[in-house]
């Protein structure tokens, strides 16, 4: 399975590489990172949340700008490890990362939850309890929520549950109907298979079924693996980014990384059965707060097309549609000032 390969594979580089490589890389990353201004907020805490205690990220520049919490994808995934790529962004917001059960801080305070806590429901709970501990703390009226990936399935509900916490709804990355989404992307990952002559990928995904339904969490790996390698934008561009992010975050020390790779794929793993059959379309479509599509124009995992068709049918306030050429997934993080101005936008 692609994420037990690549767990392995950042694991044996923690262990190989030279740990006074590593430490300098820390040590730069970190003056990279460091806020001084006079107005700055910068702090790592645990919160108790839900009864359980949970960890947040808060960084940005200046206490007078708008709060962005962001909601993180994977399912078990902490978007914390790309704040070196988003220091621009903690000039004109406070950038708030939150780590939920199962997964990187959280997991290592807390050891693996049990069953009846890991559910999108429980986790979309939390996120309310996050926003108004945020509103207390950073003394805000209203946060701005963005939800990335498989966060749409938690930041969907809170926007429409709680409008008044939030001035606006930003999502990126957004899986519409999961079942569709497995579909079209299994015919289209496919095409480029045999176009570029790839037997052994076309061989692995001509075993599945055409019913994502009947698949298991490895089959959908295996789907996910040979669609992220033929990524005509970005091949295995998530992955190339995101882990020597990992391995050289400033704060993290290595049983912090370990903790976060064994959330990434047992999150997954547990809560497979539930997102494969997420339909963003069974909470309805209409917001009580404005609402943005900030999306890769060539995403190939969270495919574009239905995210746009979503969009149409939404009713809100306002809303803004941003599709970002020349990427494909994680577009706030492989193109941010692009996305970042996209924001500015919604904070004016």
């Amino acid at each position: 399975m692609f994420v037990v390969a690549l767990v392995a594979i950042a694991a044996a580089v923690v262990v190989g590489a030279p740990l006074a490589y590593r430490a300098a890389r820390k040590h730069r990353r970190a003056l990279e990172a460091r806020i001084d201004t006079p107005d700055a907020v910068v702090e790592g805490r645990y919160v108790t949340i839900g009864g359980t205690q949970q960890w947040l990220q808060i960084r940005g520049e200046d206490r007078a700008n708008p709060v962005l919490l962001v909601v993180h994808g994977g399912p078990g995934s902490p978007y914390s490890v790309f704040t070196p790529v988003l220091r621009e962004w903690e000039k004109h917001f406070t950038v708030v990362h939150w780590d939920r059960r199962g997964a990187g801080r959280t997991l290592r305070r807390n050891g693996w939850p049990p069953a009846e806590e890991l559910t999108f429901e429980r986790m979309a709970e939390d996120g309310i309890e996050v926003a108004e501990y945020l509103r207390r703390h950073l003394r805000k009226d209203k946060l701005i929520l963005m939800a990335g990936s498989m966060g749409t399935i938690v930041g969907l509900p809170m926007a429409q549950r709680r409008p008044d916490l939030f001035s606006a709804y930003v999502g990126t990355d957004f899986y519409v109907d999961m079942v569709a989404n497995e579909r079209q992307s299994r015919l289209a990952t496919l095409a480029r298979l045999r176009a570029a002559g790839n037997h052994k990928g076309v061989a692995a995904l001509e075993t599945l079924d055409e019913d994502p339904r009947t698949w298991d969490v490895a089959a959908w790996g295996r789907r996910m693996q040979w669609t992220m390698a033929t990524d005509p934008t970005t091949p295995n561009g998530v992955f190339k980014l995101l882990f020597p992010l990992l391995l050289t975050k400033p704060d993290y020390s290595l049983l912090d990384v370990m903790a976060w790779l064994k959330g990434f794929g047992k999150v997954r793993d547990a809560m497979f059965e539930q997102f494969i059959r997420f339909d963003a379309r069974v909470l309805g479509s209409r917001f009580e707060i404005p609402f943005h599509l900030f999306q890769g124009a060539q995403d190939v995992v969270t495919l574009t097309g239905p995210a746009v068709s979503y969009f149409d049918e939404v009713e809100a306030p306002h809303k803004s549609l941003v599709l970002i050429e020349g990427a494909s997934h994680f577009a706030a993080f492989t193109q941010p000032q692009r996305f970042l101005a996209a924001l500015r936008a919604v904070a004016a």
